[in-house]
């Protein structure tokens, strides 16, 4: 059996699906959480349930609706459990009026019912399964409440059938029946509406007569076709509300007060730019010296004690170097700052928990349009900064193909966790007392290159900018358990790669430094294979190092594998070149990246945050952009622009240096 799960963004369907299936899925307070198709099994069953991206009609107008859509015309499922907002009643059912013109029988999970309650709203549920003529469960996902009789009604197939009911106008009713004679095969009904609406989707059933039919009745409606079935859609739907559905007057609400101060015209902005200066301040500031030195001394006793122990069993010299200057160097310099990625991972899980997110996207939707973009570019933006692939992907929520477009190339310049180590590395070792301070600025730097960008790539993407539609859902106190499982699965993911990725990074990297061209081993570090590679690219990075060094170039470069790999590969190069160990030794006197200041460090650093990124979110823009040479142009463009910028930093920290 397959089953549908399918819902308004925000309504609770992920949560729903990780109760469901026992899975671990994303879930958040705010839209857009859901991008894709994610499939599991219902628990005590063999029955598939598909969480599909949240939409709010079948009319699609972003990618993840037109998924939504296209998986259930197409793969007809046999079931679709209709999540519904119960503190959103009106608005949620609009979806449902459409699922319920589909051949697929539909159960309606009504889900936030603990909430509802609170709002002063009663739905009597007896009522609205009779004037709905499906079957009703009322739920509370995240307290857990009816999903035992929910998975009985679906064990048991005790659910009403879908009877199609009529909820037009006599007109409009005559209408869809006699377009319904000319289409064969599915979702009669549902087709023959949308052909009525002039729905692109379906040209090809398109017949002459049908306009003329289009042209009578919207002559007779006084207005748009698809506007007068929205309209319908909507009186039914009040209709219905009227009759099963009671309020109470509570006043005005804790989410009221909370938005005359997040929302404020005066206070909105500055808020949010205390609350992330606070994130990143916290994350690498406040925590970050403590953290690295700890986990770095770990490091240390650990690659001493391999050392000494494959010594003592007459390991060969290579076989040690490999182990402890290639692996243990290289994936230990990139775990060093896994506590800094928890605490920023943690404060970003509760924002995105309470509803904050919707809020400020909302608020900065005037803005942002002045820029050529939607208040939902600051979705895939917060998601990229966990990791960049998800916020491209992300990317999906917006409407506008324009809007859509420009943020895909402006999310991969936020850094992400991939990107914190080598912030933290070179803010605490070159500014250990405000390694805080900048890093947060870091991040606001960021802010400014997105918002540049935006105004150049402005006059090169043509096309009118859409509506911001959006729900802000209710301020929540952060669910803790979903909270640390966002941070674990955050976490987890990052070392994974670690323990992949950059291992397998690491031993390539140890391998060319250790050889030269005719395989000798053990030979100086700038005579082996990866410093004649590095020597004939240094001169690139010159303008902003101020020195032709191969070892910062090929880590540099290292970033398009993983940007984690811009700290390994720097840790593996300074501990063959000397005695120095990785961590903040890698700058270390008599080592080969001995030469930094605080004005390179910084250009150096600016560079690996802005430049393309790594091969993972180069593909994902490829696949959302759907074009190779668009893709092409935004990694040139991102390039450039990093360049320029680590320069520009570079000389003008020079300059300031000079003068003070």
């Amino acid at each position: 059996m397959k089953i549908a799960l399918a819902g308004n963004q925000n309504s609770g369907k992920t949560t729903l699906f990780n109760l469901l299936t026992g899975s671990n899925q994303k879930i958040g307070n705010w839209p857009g959480v859901t991008i894709e198709q994610k499939r599991g099994t219902i628990i005590g069953t063999d029955f598939e349930l598909i969480d599909l991206p949240g939409i709010y009609s079948l009319s699609p107008y972003t990618a993840e609706e037109e998924i939504s859509r296209r998986f259930l015309l197409a793969e007809k499922p046999d079931l679709v459990i209709n999540i519904v907002d119960s503190t959103s009643i009106e608005r949620s059912l609009y979806l449902t009026t459409q699922l319920m013109e589909l051949d697929l029988d539909v159960i309606i999970a009504l889900n936030m019912t603990d909430i509802m309650e609170k709002k002063g709203v009663h739905i009597h549920v007896d009522k609205l399964e009779k004037e709905l003529g499906l079957s009703i469960v009322a739920i509370s996902a995240l307290k857990q409440t009816g999903i035992n009789e929910l998975i009985t009604l679906i064990k048991t197939k005790g659910y009403k059938k879908n009877y199609h009911p009529l909820i037009f106008s006599a007109d409009l009713e005559n209408a869809i029946a006699k377009v319904a004679q000319y289409v064969k095969g599915n979702h009669k009904r549902f087709i023959s509406v949308k052909l009525l609406e002039r729905d692109p989707l379906f040209d090809n059933h398109q017949i002459p007569s049908f306009e003329v039919a289009i042209n009578q009745l919207e002559k007779a409606f006084g207005t748009d076709i698809e506007e007068a079935v929205a309209n319908q859609r909507y009186e039914y739907i009040v209709g219905i509300i009227k009759k099963a559905v009671t309020v109470r007057d509570v006043g005005i609400t804790t989410t009221d007060k909370l938005d005359r101060i997040f929302l404020n015209k005066w206070l909105a902005l500055p808020i949010f730019v205390v609350i992330m200066f606070l994130v990143y301040y916290l994350a690498v500031g406040v925590v970050g010296s403590f953290t690295v030195d700890l986990v770095d001394g770990a490091f240390a006793a650990l690659s001493d004690w391999t050392r000494n122990a494959l010594a003592k069993i007459d390991t060969s010299e290579w076989l040690i170097s490999l182990i402890v200057d290639g692996i243990i160097a290289g994936v230990g310099a990139v775990l060093n700052f896994v506590p800094q990625l928890i605490i920023l991972f943690l404060l970003i899980a509760v924002l995105e928990t309470t509803g904050y997110m919707s809020r400020i996207a909302f608020f900065l939707d005037r803005l942002f349009r002045r820029l050529g973009l939607s208040g939902k570019s600051l979705i895939p933006f917060i998601v990229g900064s966990g990791c960049s692939v998800p916020g491209v992907m992300a990317t999906r929520t917006i409407e506008g193909d324009k809007e859509r477009r420009m943020s895909i190339i402006l999310t991969p310049f936020i850094p992400c966790s991939a990107k914190l180590p080598i912030m933290a590395l070179f803010a605490s070792y070159f500014f250990p007392d405000h390694s805080g301070l900048v890093s947060a600025s870091l991040y606001f730097m960021a802010i400014i290159v997105i918002v540049i960008s935006a105004i150049i790539m402005k006059f090169f993407f043509k096309g009118n900018l859409s509506p911001y539609i959006s729900e802000l859902p209710n301020y929540k106190w952060p669910h803790f358990r979903y909270v640390f499982r966002d941070v674990k699965d955050r976490s987890l993911s990052f070392i994974k790669r670690a323990g992949t990725i950059i291992l397998v990074s690491s031993v390539a990297v140890w391998f060319l430094v250790s050889f030269s061209w005719g395989f000798e081993y053990g030979v100086p570090v700038d005579d082996s294979i990866l410093a004649s590679v590095g020597n004939l690219f240094s001169w690139v990075f010159y303008p902003m190092l101020g020195e032709l060094s191969w070892g910062a170039t090929v880590s540099a470069f290292q970033g398009l594998v993983a940007k984690e790999q811009v700290v390994s590969s720097m840790a593996i190069i300074a501990g063959l070149a000397g005695d120095v160990s990785e961590g903040s030794m890698i700058f270390g006197a008599g080592g080969p990246f001995a030469f930094f200041t605080a004005s390179s460090a910084l250009a150096f650093v600016v560079f690996n945050l802005f430049s393309a990124p790594c091969i993972a979110t180069i593909g994902a823009m490829k696949q959302e952009l759907r074009s190779t040479k668009q893709m092409l142009l935004a990694i040139s463009y991102q390039i450039a622009f990093a360049w320029l910028l680590g320069v520009l930093v570079y000389w003008v920290g020079n300059l300031i240096g000079v003068l003070v």
